[in-house]
């Protein structure tokens, strides 16, 4: 399926996350696994579909930095990567808002955002108007899902919709800076590098 043919279906998958169902879409990482952020039953599905423990806090998409602002607190370090670096590679940890809360992040003060420079997952999370999550759609250990072909071949049984545009760009996981602290720290290297990351603080 084409990016095109995906954008036509987007409609679709958002009706399957109202509806508190688990979807695969690519995104320009890998294939990611989402349900929408503010369903608890779904997020447990997608713990469950993983094979991922409970305790561990599962990433989120959002739109843009309008609706990382509904859910999280970005400071001057967060804003200045996001603006550097969104939509893209980069997942932000920052602290999240006392009004807000989600089963994703398995009771952490803190919320990993991202926005996915891939326009169907964009386009996914615009039109529900919320975060979902923003996990790998794989096993936990497995191969990273770089194509439809191996989210169908892991968990395609498990999941009630995968968004097929074919490849992923990089298929490489985003980097992971929490800026939680008085520095940002990177807590996982990916596609973007420290260098990239150190001259946007800088900058």
């Amino acid at each position: 399926m084409t990016t095109s043919a995906a954008l036509d279906q987007v409609e679709k998958a958002v009706a399957v996350l109202r509806d508190s169902g688990v979807i695969a879409m690519p995104t320009d990482t890998l294939y990611a696994l989402a349900a929408a952020a503010d369903d608890a039953d779904a997020v447990r599905r997608v713990f469950a579909i993983k094979g991922r423990k409970q305790g561990r806090p599962l990433p989120l998409f959002v739109s843009g930095i309008e609706m990382a602002q509904r859910i999280a607190v970005l400071n001057e370090a967060a804003r200045r990567l996001a603006g550097r670096f969104w939509p893209g590679q980069l997942t932000i940890v920052v602290a999240k808002r006392h009004d807000y809360d989600s089963e994703a992040l398995a009771g952490s003060q803190t919320a990993g955002l991202r926005v996915p420079d891939n326009e169907v997952a964009r386009a996914v999370v615009a039109t529900l108007d919320a975060p979902v999550t923003g996990t790998s759609a794989n096993l936990s250990g497995g191969p990273d899902p770089v194509t439809a072909g191996e989210v169908r071949r892991q968990i395609g049984d498990s999941i009630d919709l995968i968004l097929d545009a074919g490849p992923c760009d990089h298929g490489v996981g985003s980097t992971i800076v929490d800026c939680t602290g008085a520095e940002p720290v990177i807590l996982r290297q990916g596609a973007v590098s420290a260098a990239r990351i150190a001259a946007a603080l800088r900058d």
